[in-house]
């Protein structure tokens, strides 16, 4: 099926306001609003207590992944894409077109830790997917996946070689569904090979997309993987761009933080992935918030925003220290060819990721097609 995007008018961006609020200024503090802490005590504080959340993994409490409500957001004007891969079958890809029609500008949007087998996040949480088809790019976005990292795995996931049952909840922590049957337990994850050899080549021969100089981009797992895609792909990739990714997984402890994370996230096990993180880097667009949040993230009511918060700003914490880290590396390179985006604002949510898109969008149309 080939379908455009009928609007021929631009749609508005999303943008999350940004107005000073008093309860984030050293001025003024609602009673009861740690967050509102001015100066080094207030930064102590935040780090505190991000550290404190990241450490309590082990007790169950979820500090990595994706943090995003559920609503769903399916998208008319885009379409249904299947194409199979020798190791995980038919896999779907949801294709939005570009308003004018073009194939040559075509970009790839990658969902986080716990991507639905239904939609892609970016479709269902946001509409980057219709910004950038007004742009006249090309949006395609793969669907499933969780915990993936977009790698080719080892083997399929399991743990102390005991065969996948059906017991378990699906609905609660990921813990849960270790031992249970579902994506990349019953068979071999294969996504890198999907995406760069599978879906590239569908993608050209049935609708005709440009095979290279293609867009790259993702959130937290996805933002990662987008890197590591362009590193390894260029004949490929001409721009990637990572959002709250996880840059430094080789620093002391991100392997058991990845662990721990991917258990929470549908319970996986990292020993059976075998990522390919690469140190050759293309154009890159690399951003993580300051883990503060914004006024947009205290709005819902107390209970959502603190839930959101809580969760919210470790994953954000670690994502902008391995952010930063990953900066002071590319520049002893003596790397130029990445644009850092450091938010004042932004905890691990779509609110940032949204936000943050859109940022990126006009420089990536510079640099595709």
């Amino acid at each position: 099926m080939r379908a455009g995007c009928p609007s021929e008018r631009r749609c508005p961006m999303r943008v999350a306001p940004r107005k000073p609020d008093p309860a984030l200024s050293g001025r003024a503090r609602r009673p009861g609003n740690p967050f509102g802490r001015s100066g080094p005590a207030g930064w102590l504080w935040r780090t505190a207590v991000a550290v404190a959340l990241t450490v309590a993994l082990p007790l169950g409490v979820a500090v990595f992944g994706d943090v995003a409500p559920t609503r769903a957001a399916f998208d008319p004007r885009a379409f249904d894409f299947w194409v199979n891969n020798g190791a995980m079958g038919p896999v779907k890809t949801r294709i939005l077109r570009a308003r004018d029609g073009n194939t040559d500008r075509v970009v790839y949007a990658l969902d986080g830790m716990r991507a639905r087998q239904d939609l892609n996040g970016w479709e269902i949480e946001t509409n980057v997917a219709e910004v950038l088809a007004n742009w006249n790019i090309n949006v395609v976005m793969p669907v499933g996946g969780p915990s993936s990292f977009y790698a080719d795995w080892n083997a399929p996931s399991s743990f102390f070689g005991m065969p996948r049952t059906n017991f378990g909840s699906a609905t609660g922590s990921g813990a849960t569904e270790t031992f249970m049957s579902g994506p990349g337990k019953d068979y071999r994850y294969n996504w890198e090979t999907f995406l760069t050899r599978d879906l590239r080549n569908a993608l050209r021969e049935r609708l005709g997309f440009r095979a290279d100089r293609n867009g790259v981009f993702g959130l937290s797992m996805g933002g990662s993987a987008a890197l590591t895609l362009a590193a390894y792909h260029p004949d490929q990739f001409s721009y990637a761009g990572s959002f709250s990714g996880y840059l430094n997984v080789s620093a002391p402890g991100m392997r058991e933080a990845i662990r721990m994370a991917m258990i929470d996230a549908g319970g996986y096990n990292v020993d059976s992935m075998a990522p390919p993180w690469g140190p050759s880097w293309l154009r890159l667009w690399v951003a993580a918030g300051s883990a503060v949040p914004d006024q947009a993230d205290l709005a819902p009511p107390i209970g959502a925003a603190a839930d959101r918060v809580i969760r919210g700003m470790p994953l954000e914490f670690l994502a902008l220290l391995n952010t930063r880290s990953f900066q002071v590396r590319m520049d002893t390179l003596g790397a130029r060819n990445v644009f850092y985006s450091f938010p004042s604002y932004g905890i691990h949510d779509w609110i940032n990721w949204s936000n943050e898109a859109y940022r990126m969008i006009p420089d990536m149309s510079r640099n595709i097609g």
